[in-house]
């Protein structure tokens, strides 16, 4: 079954290596590997052509941010599987798309599948500042500020050619906004897996500064709004504030 993986990078020379050898190194081989590069200045694309040239594909030029990035993957895909992995994060071990593999290939009536992810130190990696832990999906939960980690999410790609790619007009939650309508509006079929399949850099663009924190909140209400999915703001931001709590708690546990 091939797999595609989408990365999409802008000057991530810095930690983008990590990124693509936890990718290339799966032991699960049929894989496509698509890098869609916004036309990097830093070291990027003479690392991506030197070390990797005849292991991705590669494309670099100016885009209208991340999600537009996104949506060239998606068009270029040709697996029947299409998974995102950002530039920062790595896959927690070699037996990751394997598992999503043998998923899919043993029920042919599941759409999706996702599972949890811990934020870890930017420089640090063996140090995990925050545990997503996800849970099974049910209606209603984006109500309640719920989301699974969108690097975990593999979906059929005739879903995408179904109902559509990410929208645009989000420019910092279209992630959330195609969970949302995939999960809660469309209703595909989809599992959890409990356990930790990516590891993310803290810092990354949602997470960078609280304006960004709380721009991502106004798209994801604006988005529930949009698709006939009435919520109340200040129930959406109490259960998130302590959807968040419970992730630095499960964290400390550990």
């Amino acid at each position: 079954m091939k797999i595609s993986i989408i990365t999409v990078c802008h000057n991530s020379a810095k930690y983008l290596e990590s990124c693509i050898n936890s990718t290339i190194n799966q032991s699960h081989k049929d894989i496509e590997y698509i890098v869609i590069d916004g036309a990097s200045t830093d070291g990027t694309l003479s690392l991506l052509k030197s070390k990797y040239d005849k292991l991705i594909t590669l494309v670099s030029e100016p885009d209208d941010g991340i999600y537009d990035a996104m949506n060239k993957g998606i068009n270029l895909a040709n697996g029947e599987i299409i998974g995102f992995l950002n530039s920062d994060d790595f896959y927690e071990n070699d037996k990751v798309i394997s598992k999503v593999a043998n998923l899919f290939k043993n029920d042919t009536s599941l759409d999706c599948c996702y599972a949890d992810l811990i934020y870890v130190d930017r420089s640090d990696t063996s140090k995990n500042i925050r545990y997503v832990k996800s849970s099974n999906f049910k209606k209603g939960l984006f109500y309640e500020g719920w989301c699974p980690p969108h690097p975990t999410f593999f979906v059929r790609k005739s879903v995408y050619e179904k109902y559509g790619n990410f929208n645009l007009n989000y420019k910092i939650a279209s992630d959330v906004d195609l969970m949302i309508r995939f999960l809660e509006v469309h209703g595909i079929n989809t599992t959890y897996i409990p356990e930790v399949w990516v590891k993310m850099r803290i810092g990354g663009t949602t997470n960078k500064s609280l304006r960004n924190i709380f721009l991502q909140n106004q798209e994801i209400l604006s988005s529930l709004k949009t698709n006939g999915l009435k919520t109340s703001i200040l129930s959406f931001l109490i259960n998130k504030i302590i959807s968040r709590s419970k992730q630095y708690l499960y964290k400390s546990n550990e």
